[in-house]
């Protein structure tokens, strides 16, 4: 089994909790390396890790066949072209890059450095999302007429992390969870006809967005994707309402919190949620108002990384592509014109 030498571009959160477990338990990836600024923790994990102390080293080095681009919002591009242009693969977390133009512009690298381009967008293996994805899919609401999605968190403290409190390009949240939801939404339903948002600071001595409210409007039906970091979240994260009834659902996935304690991806009982986090379908049938407890399908954020082994190795599609980036930057840049302006903007 030919085996991706991968490296990451940095070992923080991003780096020790969502990639390397997952690469390092891939029987298609080998973690090879990591760029370590200053702190050197990837080796007291991962023994045989090489550790770079600049970017070109990294790219230099003939043996790393994927990068994983893993920085701050406002890096994405920068090092993702070097990347390219070296020759790598490259995974892009989120936000893909800071601008529309941008995006563009890795896109038509990649395709001329004929190497595999992704986005990290973890949230579409989210246990609660899966569920909800399968309840759209099987059509138990009928015609959809509204669906709202949130990702709020509590957090009136600033970030100890200048990066995403200082107000520079990339900062704030419709960058940070605001791709989340973005492309939630677009997977689920596509691209919109029009859409109007806006966005608000609301924590004391902020200097970048910390809650954005926006609406999609498509032909049939709308979606309000809704995030902030001032709220007690006490209602459903995903509210669908359809003609024969509603389904409500929160926020439930156990990934993030397992990574962090330390479990192995695919250990016993990975990706399933506590019973108590069922979400409640109530529907009318034959007259009747009928309520049911749907239990979600396992989160299982390996799924990701097994697609993308197959696209770089047999040139499978890309499970979440540059395209895909794209095109929640061009949300993003619809909601920023339509916060300046006030009104509903056309995509």
């Amino acid at each position: 089994m030919h085996r991706i030498n991968t490296a990451l571009c940095s070992f923080g959160m991003s780096g020790s909790v969502f990639h390397a477990p997952f690469i390092q338990a891939n029987p298609g990836f080998n973690l090879t390396g990591v760029w370590e600024r200053s702190q050197k923790r990837a080796s007291t994990i991962y023994p045989d890790i090489r550790s770079y102390d600049s970017l070109e080293s990294l790219l230099t080095d003939e043996d790393i066949d994927l990068v994983i681009v893993n920085t701050p919002n406002y890096t994405h591009f920068d090092f993702a072209r070097k990347a390219l242009l070296a020759g790598k693969h490259v995974l892009v977390e989120k936000s893909f890059t800071v601008t529309v133009s941008e995006a563009r512009e890795l896109i038509l690298l990649a395709k001329a450095c004929n190497k595999q381009l992704a986005v990290f967008q973890n949230r579409r293996y989210d246990s609660d999302f899966k569920t909800v994805q399968k309840i759209i899919s099987e059509a138990v609401l009928g015609d959809l007429i509204d669906a709202e999605f949130h990702f709020s968190r509590f957090k009136p403290a600033l970030s100890p992390k200048k990066h995403k409190e200082d107000d520079i390009p990339g900062a704030g949240l419709l960058h940070d969870l605001g791709p989340h939801l973005i492309d939630q939404a677009l997977t689920l339903f596509g691209f919109p006809v029009s859409l109007f948002g806006y966005q608000k600071i609301t924590r004391p001595d902020s200097l970048v967005n910390d809650f954005f409210d926006i609406i999609l409007f498509y032909p049939a039906f709308t979606v309000r994707l809704k995030s902030g970091l001032l709220i007690r979240q006490s209602t459903a994260d995903y509210i669908l309402h359809g003609s024969k009834g509603t389904f409500t659902k929160t926020r439930a996935d156990i990934q993030e919190d397992i990574l962090k304690s330390g479990q192995i991806p695919g250990s016993f009982g990975w990706g399933i949620e506590q019973d108590s986090a069922k979400g409640v379908l109530e529907i009318l049938e034959n007259g009747t108002c009928t309520k049911s407890f749907i239990p979600a399908l396992p989160g299982n954020y390996m799924e990701f990384y097994d697609d993308l082994y197959a696209s770089i190795v047999h040139g499978k599609r890309l499970p979440i592509s540059g395209e895909d980036g794209l095109n929640v930057m061009l949300i993003i840049e619809a909601v920023l014109k339509s916060d300046e302006t006030k009104k509903v903007v056309f995509i």
